[in-house]
């Protein structure tokens, strides 16, 4: 028996009086219904009218607008180009042919002719007409995909380590945080009567045995990782689950809680923190452990204050000791001590590699996970071709890449002719940098942005190759990350080199994150423009080309050069 039916009988709501405005939506929503499906029938706007948009997160959808054509609309005294964008669930990033194909045509259809893939390996589809969203969510069940939890306030898509050498060790890896994913997400049927048209049904009992009324507090992540690559940047989960492999065989995980990236400019209070490694527990018990700690997280994170909600908050308020008690509590035994294992990166092997089962795997490098028909690479139209002959899997990256996946050494050639057809054999190369850069969406679609990201950093990376060149580091594998605002969907926070958005064209600059994710990095530069940041990473260039030590790693020489101070502690509570 599992701690959530354990916990069937127990009322998880909190009196309306402790909570929050959201909070309080949450509670009088009826689990999640509020009154979206009218609001997709107003005629007379684009848009869900009222605070349903908040609810509808939890559908794995957020209402947005065109923020390129905002002020225009505004002159012109018209509403603004309000526009959905969708964010498929996809436990681990693995998708059949099937699937990117159906992906394929709804992205072509309602999504601008465009797929983008996540830092949480799965799929978004911006530019959705409010009157597009039925078909759209339809048209993924048809192939067995939902946008279930993909935000809101409840356990996100869960990922999965992706090492295509380690071919059967990766498969039961992603069985188990399929597991999870399908375990953790919210159980109200407010989905299939909304999106499917079905009818209510009657329930026995709690409709959210887990959840309750208000659901979480906050977003809540859990990630699955193998050593040695740490490519889901296991130390940014809320709850991680690290590999511990024992002569070839899945003994259990170590379990890391309380990381996260977000933050807040100017308001100390509000901190990136990396997760803390408390106990080991055996690989049969990751469904009590997520269950467990998410009670936990369910029960005492800040219900009054969302800017302080996710768990790393109540980790540190609380203290790790009795957070760890606790879920030992829940758990109903105790964790056992956390064994050995050693991160060496967290970026992707790009290009060709052959599995442990003699399987070939393809990884492609997808800048800042875009596809799309670029003028000069029909990225779209050549994913396709590929999918139509593909007998294999794809596996989308934690690092917003592609991997062609599980390819018979018989069926490479004609994998390897529709790559070169379309000019996706160029997406093997790069130099370390862009390799290794990655960029959340930021402007025009995200209302949360204050500064390009997704369109910029790939001009930014053109300028600084220029530097690296210039002192015989263009092969040098450094990471580089960029956001449009402090919230920190790229992961910026654990980045060698990361930009974080204060204003157009202005970026707070941070240099000594850990090369595989396993420290923090530092502000070095306070809300500045392209030629600050370039002259500044010229010198540390130019310094690290002299006097790098054997080894060292770009954001180990910025601390040790004195251009930052290290992190120790794990999280940084101001600038």
């Amino acid at each position: 028996m599992t701690l959530l039916e354990k916990d069937r009988s127990r009322d998880v709501s909190q009196p309306l009086d402790r909570l929050g405005p959201d909070e309080t939506l949450k509670a009088n929503s009826d689990q999640l219904r509020g009154t979206i499906a009218a609001g997709l029938d107003a005629e007379l706007t684009a848009a869900v009218p009222g605070n349903d948009i908040k609810l509808m997160k939890f559908h794995g959808i957020y209402q947005q607008d065109d923020r390129d054509i905002r002020d225009e609309r505004r002159r012109q005294k018209l509403e603004p180009a309000y526009r959905f964008m969708a964010r498929v669930r996809l436990p681990g990033g693995v998708l059949s042919p099937a699937q990117w194909l159906k992906l394929d045509e709804l992205g072509r259809a309602y999504g601008g002719e465009s797929l983008r893939l996540t830092t949480r390996q799965t799929f978004q589809f911006h530019y959705i007409h409010k009157q597009n969203l039925r078909s759209l969510i339809q048209g993924l069940r048809d192939v067995l995909l939902d946008t279930k939890a993909a935000c809101g306030d409840d356990s996100r898509g869960v990922m999965a380590s992706i090492n295509p050498q380690l071919s059967a060790l990766h498969a039961e890896v992603h069985a188990l945080a399929k597991k999870a994913s399908d375990h953790a997400i919210p159980k109200t049927g407010a989905y299939k009567e909304i999106w499917y048209g079905e009818e209510r049904t009657p329930v026995s009992g709690p409709e959210e045995p887990l959840y309750g009324k208000t659901y979480m507090p906050r977003k809540f992540k859990i990630g699955f990782v193998v050593p040695p690559i740490n490519d889901i940047d296991v130390y940014a989960q809320d709850l991680g689950f690290i590999a511990i492999v024992d002569n070839g065989k899945l003994v259990g995980f170590n379990i890391a809680i309380g990381g996260g990236m977000g933050r807040t400019d100017q308001a100390p209070q509000t901190y990136p923190r990396l997760a803390s490694v408390i106990g080991f527990v055996p690989a049969d018990k990751v469904l009590e452990t997520c269950d467990a700690v998410m009670a936990v997280q369910r029960d005492y994170g800040d219900r009054l204050d969302r800017g302080r909600a996710r768990f790393k908050y109540t980790v540190d308020d609380k203290g790790l000791d009795w957070i760890a008690t606790e879920i030992e509590n829940r758990l109903g035994f105790a964790l056992e001590p956390a064994r050995p294992y050693s991160f060496t990166s967290n970026g992707d092997p790009i290009g060709w590699t052959t599995g442990e089962d003699g399987r070939e795997h393809c990884t492609l490098f997808i800048q800042n996970g875009r596809v799309s028909n670029f003028p000069e690479r029909a990225l779209l139209d050549g994913l396709r071709a590929v999918a139509r002959i593909h007998k294999g899997m794809f596996r989308v990256t934690p690092n917003q890449n592609l991997i062609i996946a599980d390819i018979a050494p018989k069926d490479r050639p004609a994998i390897e002719k529709v790559l070169k057809e379309f000019k996706l054999d160029g997406l093997q190369a790069g130099s370390g940098l862009r390799l290794n850069s990655m960029a959340c969406v930021a402007l025009p679609t995200c209302g949360l942005a204050m500064a390009e990201s997704e369109r910029y950093l790939p001009d930014l990376v053109t300028k600084i190759e220029a530097i690296l060149a210039e002192h015989g580091l263009i092969d040098e594998p450094i990471t580089i990350r960029m956001t449009g605002c402090p919230n920190g969907c790229s992961r910026p926070y654990i980045a060698e080199i990361a930009l974080t958005g204060r204003a157009p064209g202005k970026y707070n600059l941070y240099l000594g994150g850990g090369f595989h994710g396993e420290r923090l990095n530092k502000m070095a530069l306070e809300n500045v423009g392209e030629k600050a940041i370039l002259d500044l990473l010229s010198k540390v260039i130019a310094h690290f080309a002299r006097e790098r030590l054997p080894g060292e790693h770009f954001g180990d020489f910025a601390i040790r050069a004195g251009y930052v101070a290290e992190v120790k502690e794990g999280r940084f509570f101001n600038d």
